[in-house]
């Protein structure tokens, strides 16, 4: 899975978002089949999605699809159209326990045997939006080898708590500190909750710094003037990136030599700082060089 910084959502039914978004390079497209679509238009939105899907280039970007929930009447039939159609990352809303993935798990094998695809080829990024969900969260991203990411959804988790939401967010800071230890003791990432108010670039800039330092991977992104903003923040210093190109390399060098004990600057590396550095990388798109 590639790095996540930005998932910038398209309602499905909008033509121009298969054109325009792609130019905007978010990392993540996720266009949307669940809230943005009314019921009316959900299978015109799902058609329009499959055919696109066949038919547009979207760049450097990965395409993802939030389907919806398989509680309703149209997250089975999502299933079965876009998975054929060509989507690899589905965005399953509203998961609260880990029954909620197991089902989606069984049903995108049953899509992929019968379409000859790759078994465990789809993935999915649970999306964790009420009380109930984030006290699960830790056994629902578990569920399932396909589960790569968590995201929090802050609209309907304070609906779920009974409260408002306010500028300053002190009724999400229990989620929000939550929610990025679950996803690193996966090994998954963890992308933000949206921020609506379009108008309030300084209150989105610290809520993303926030949320960077909370410990989440990336934000889910409403509008194309965000993504830039977005990318600023996620981006790790040039020394860090030098720092974490030292560590990898002097790590390959050591398993080239046999040498148990890697020392760089006259710090020890071990496993931790390793995974902390090829974090870094990726997160500067320099993934390759963890690999070669």
């Amino acid at each position: 899975m590639n790095r996540m910084r930005t998932m910038l959502f398209c309602p499905a039914n909008q033509p121009k978002h298969y054109i325009n978004a792609p130019v905007f390079h978010p990392d993540c497209i996720i266009f949307d089949l669940e809230d943005s679509i009314p019921p009316s238009e959900k299978d015109a939105a799902r058609d329009l999605l499959c055919e696109a899907l066949l038919a547009l280039p979207f760049g450097s970007s990965q395409v993802c699809a939030r389907m919806n929930s398989l509680r309703t009447p149209f997250g089975e039939a999502d299933v079965r159209a876009i998975v054929p159609a060509g989507i690899r990352f589905l965005r399953l809303p509203m998961c609260e326990s880990a029954d909620d993935v197991s089902a989606l798990d069984e049903l995108l094998g049953e899509v992929e045997r019968e379409h000859r695809i790759p078994l465990g080829s789809v993935k999915i990024q649970c999306s964790i939006e009420t009380a109930r969900g984030v006290l699960n969260a830790r056994q629902t991203v578990s569920a399932s080898p396909r589960v790569v990411s968590l995201s929090f959804g802050a609209e309907d988790y304070t609906r779920s708590m009974g409260v408002g939401r306010s500028t300053e967010g002190t009724e999400l800071l229990y989620a929000r500190m939550y929610l990025p230890v679950v996803a690193a003791a996966a090994g998954i990432s963890a992308v933000d909750t949206v921020w609506a108010d379009l108008g309030d670039t300084e209150g989105f800039i610290q809520e993303v710094q926030q949320a960077k330092s909370l410990g989440f991977s990336g934000k889910s992104c409403i509008h194309p003037s965000q993504l830039s903003l977005v990318h600023d923040i996620f981006m790790p210093s040039a020394e860090d990136i030098e720092s974490a190109q030292n560590i990898i390399s002097a790590m390959k060098q050591a398993e080239a030599e046999g040498i148990g004990v890697v020392t760089v600057n006259g710090k020890m590396v071990d496993e931790p700082v390793v995974s902390k550095a090829r974090r870094i990388l990726i997160q500067a798109g320099k993934g390759d060089d963890c690999n070669e």
